[in-house]
């Protein structure tokens, strides 16, 4: 079996929050690399969270100590009709995500101390992507207008999308470790080493494999050995429950 390492990278007041127990009924560790990325792929950035601060739990410190702290600084534990509320008086949400010591902030539109207290820090996903576990996070302009005439020129939709892609230096680093075995390895054991890449296969993600097989059996044809098959390449991605301990997961279309 081929293990893949997966190494972390890197105005107005704010109302009062939930008269909840800060942390107590607020859902922010997530259990797996999967549903980290899952929850801001699916969930938060498809939402308007576009403004993000990204951060690391030094060692030794207690991660649930962090979360507590930067879930009562900004007061993030709040109710959805809360959420509505702010959303309607021009006030920026926030929510708070962590998986094992990486964490990130993530903030909407709107007038918040966030802004102020992390101004050097914040950061655009639709700019700057965001970067976590070897993945790579963006949103952009993407999707395409049906078309009646075939010949016309593709007019993109104008809406924001999420892309999730497999990071620049870690990409890099699979093709180069492909090409150099992509002719001493036999074809049953490549196969596998493709099936296992550890990253779900999110559409883009999808290219960027099929990508690197064609480069690997460009490779193999010139040296006259036989192809590996595009269907070692998973299709469909694992959606998992990001918040549980024991996640269940089924497969979907992307």
């Amino acid at each position: 079996m081929v293990r893949w390492s997966r190494g972390l990278t890197r105005g107005e007041k704010q109302p009062p929050s939930s008269p909840r127990l800060v942390g107590v009924g607020y859902q922010c560790e997530a259990t797996s690399l999967e549903g980290f990325v899952q929850q801001l792929a699916c969930n938060l950035l498809p939402s308007g969270y576009y403004f993000y601060v990204q951060g690391r739990v030094p060692e030794g410190k207690d991660p649930r100590a962090v979360d507590r702290k930067l879930l009562g600084k900004y007061g993030i534990d709040l109710s959805r009709s809360a959420r509505a509320r702010r959303k309607r008086a021009g006030l920026a949400n926030l929510h708070y995500l962590r998986f094992s010591r990486e964490w990130v902030l993530l903030a909407t539109h709107g007038q918040s101390p966030f802004f102020e207290a992390e101004a050097d820090n914040v950061r655009d996903v639709r700019k700057v992507a965001l970067k976590v576990g070897g993945y790579s996070l963006r949103v952009v302009k993407g999707g395409f207008l049906r078309k009646e005439d075939p010949d016309a020129p593709a007019v993109e939709d104008g809406k924001d999308r999420v892309r999730v892609q497999i990071g620049r230096e870690r990409y890099l680093d699979l093709k180069g470790y492909f090409l150099d075995v992509a002719t001493r390895l036999p074809v049953e054991e490549l196969g596998r080493m493709f099936h296992a890449v550890p990253f779900e296969p999110y559409a883009p993600v999808r290219v960027q494999l099929w990508n690197l097989l064609r480069w690997v059996n460009k490779a193999r044809h010139a040296a006259g050995l036989e192809r590996v098959p595009s269907s070692v390449i998973r299709t469909k991605r694992r959606i998992v429950k990001p918040f549980e301990p024991s996640a269940t997961s089924e497969d979907i279309a992307a």
